[in-house]
């Protein structure tokens, strides 16, 4: 994000022999102290300013770290929290990158507002930051309508923060020339197609527990759900009251989530037909499938195959090349 932001109004120049232009951005990284650390992978980082400096910015941005996705930040680095509701109370607009939200929700900033962030940290906002209204799906999500505080959605939604920072502080050309020159590509499909729909919560609930391991086996079965409650010997009520309660989500819904997830593997796998998929993972009706299939990953089958089937394909398709040589380490 530094380079990036650093390059506005100079490199796209420099690289097609333009008059030489100047500087749009100067960014600065801000860290609890000057003193130069280590971060995620042993990244050094060389903070320009500290908070305690309480340095003013038209533009702020908290990037991505890393957090466990039950970790919720409350109560840590209260002269950092506070120094982001002093510069949005000063009109700065704020930015999160992926995990950067749950730093901006610790504010209370985004308190009855919208927010992103990486799709795996949905439970975390839906059980911590209850008053805000979490969206897993949007690569970039405005707060409000003004727009002062934006978040961006998981890791290399970066690209499209930097985007949209580019086009609104400088111009919308600028912002096509950085891509441009980073090859920096805008996520218009969201994060749908990249989430996991099928994340198991911890709970205590031994029967739901044995309803999700049974369901993991069984869920291609055409009437999978009937068929779990004869297994179970549960009420289907109870059944489905005790998995909402357990899981956060519906018993038809984890169902319908472990058959896409299944459909997705065989699209990006295989050549199989989408209707020949429909009756693999359960459905008797492709149309109805191929309905199912968009809803939860924003693509139909084919778009989805076609995005991420190369990804799959990739190591077959490079040749192998030697480990580099770097720094007395292999790369």
């Amino acid at each position: 994000m530094v380079d990036v932001l650093g390059a506005t109004g100079t490199l796209w120049r420099q690289l097609v022999g333009d008059e030489p232009g100047k500087s749009l951005i100067r960014p600065r990284i801000v860290a609890l102290s000057r003193a130069p650390f280590r971060c995620g992978n042993a990244i050094p980082v060389c903070p320009d300013v500290s908070v305690a400096d309480d340095p003013e910015a038209d533009i702020v941005i908290v990037p991505e770290l890393w957090l466990a996705p039950d970790d919720d930040m409350k109560g840590r680095y209260p002269e950092l929290m506070a120094w982001l509701r002093r510069r949005h109370h000063a009109g700065s607009f704020l930015y999160s990158a992926c995990t950067g939200a749950v730093v901006l929700a610790a504010t209370g900033l985004l308190n009855g507002r919208d927010a992103t962030s990486h799709w795996a940290y949905e439970e975390l906002f839906r059980t911590r930051f209850a008053e805000i209204a979490f969206h897993a799906e949007p690569n970039v999500c405005f707060a409000e309508p003004s727009g002062r505080i934006v978040t961006a959605g998981g890791t290399t939604s970066w690209h499209d923060l930097a985007i949209h920072i580019i086009a609104r502080h400088c111009s919308p050309g600028e912002a096509l020339q950085t891509a441009k020159i980073y090859l920096l590509k805008w996520h218009g499909e969201g994060q749908r197609p990249y989430a996991s729909p099928v994340r198991r919560q911890p709970h205590a609930d031994s029967v739901v527990r044995h309803a999700e391991e049974w369901l993991s086996q069984h869920f291609r079965m055409p009437h999978a759900v009937a068929s779990l409650v004869a297994a179970s010997g549960v009420p289907e009520r109870t059944l489905k009251r005790r998995f909402k309660a357990a899981t956060g989500s519906p018993l038809i819904v984890h169902v319908q989530n472990l058959r896409v997830e299944e459909a997705k593997r065989l699209l990006e796998t295989g050549a199989m037909a989408s209707e020949d998929i429909a009756a693999e993972v359960g459905y008797e009706n492709p149309a109805f499938f191929r309905r199912v299939f968009k809803r939860c990953t924003g693509l139909t089958p084919g778009q989805y195959r076609r995005m991420f089937r190369p990804l799959a394909q990739a190591e077959d398709t490079l040749d192998p090349a030697p480990a580099l040589q770097l720094g007395g380490r292999r790369a």
